[in-house]
C-alpha cells in the first residue's frame, strides 16, 4: 500500500499521520487521510508538470 510506505518516507506525510495519531484518531482512520493526501499530492504533481517540493511540516 503506498500510504503505507508514504508515512515512513515522505515528511509531510508523516508529519501529518503523527499528529493525527496524537489527537487520538484511530491507526486506520489516519491512514485514510495519507492515502487522501497522497491522491491530493499526485493530482498537484499531474496538473502542475512539476516537480514534487515536501514542505516538510
Amino acid at each position: 500500500m503506498g500510504a503505507v510506505v508514504a508515512i515512513h518516507h515522505n515528511p509531510d506525510i508523516s508529519s501529518q499521520f503523527a499528529r493525527l495519531k496524537a489527537r487520538g484518531k484511530a491507526s486506520l482512520s489516519a491512514l485514510g487521510a495519507a492515502m487522501r493526501k497522497l491522491v491530493h499530492i499526485a493530482y498537484g504533481v499531474l496538473k502542475s508538470q512539476s516537480e514534487y517540493r515536501p514542505q516538510g511540516g
